[in-house]
């Protein structure tokens, strides 16, 4: 089970870091506001996917074999891009100055709306994620559950962890997501790959 469940585990991770609207929203909270009025965002992408979850699941689910495998393809190559990019943000790094408000109130309602607002939350669970829970469900509802469980926790908690950093590290904080990021990209790139092996296999 643990081998169908890595694959969560890793885009979770990778989605937590890699830059983006939610991201860049979470760390500049965690600069300007403290950890402690921050930390209550890094939950909303259990209050923004829901909608998204549940109507890409019954989709899916609906759809022949043939398409999710299609699927599966195009989001391996999706994953892949998302490696490149994450590469290209690891090698041309810069700390960017996250200055604004320092107003703590509605920052899980504000986050979700950024999370809501953002195409790749779409993108993922059109052709990343769902098509993995799916192929996890049908081997057994257990191992689906446990897909988007591992895939959730990593990523609330990998936000969780960048949101301490950024609010109490200063200076360290930056350098720390650097190296974060290039993580991230192997994991993406080891990921993007895996899920065009299964799809050709």
């Amino acid at each position: 089970m643990f081998t169908d469940v890595m694959p969560g585990i890793v885009y979770g991770f990778a989605a937590a870091v890699t830059p983006g609207p939610l991201a860049t929203y979470l760390l500049s909270r965690a600069v300007t506001a403290g950890w402690k009025r921050t930390l209550p965002a890094a939950f909303s992408p259990l209050l923004s996917d829901g909608p998204v979850v549940l109507l890409v699941l019954a989709v899916l689910s609906q759809v022949p074999s043939g398409l999710v495998k299609y699927l599966r393809l195009l989001g391996g190559a999706f994953v892949l891009y998302l490696a490149f990019e994450a590469w290209k943000n690891w090698r041309y790094f810069q700390t960017r100055d996250e200055s604004g408000s320092a107003g703590g109130q509605n920052n899980l309602l504000k986050a979700a709306i950024v999370n809501w607002l953002n195409p790749n939350v779409y993108i993922s669970w059109s052709i990343v994620i769902g098509p993995m829970v799916l192929r996890g469900w049908q081997k057994g509802p257990a191992i689906g559950i446990c897909l988007l469980l591992g895939f959730y926790l990593t990523l609330i908690a990998t936000m969780i962890g960048m949101v301490m950093v950024f609010s109490s590290a200063g200076t360290l904080g930056p350098k720390i997501r650097k190296n974060l990021i290039g993580v991230s990209s192997l994991a993406l790139a080891a990921l993007g790959i895996y899920q065009l092996w299964l799809a050709l296999s």
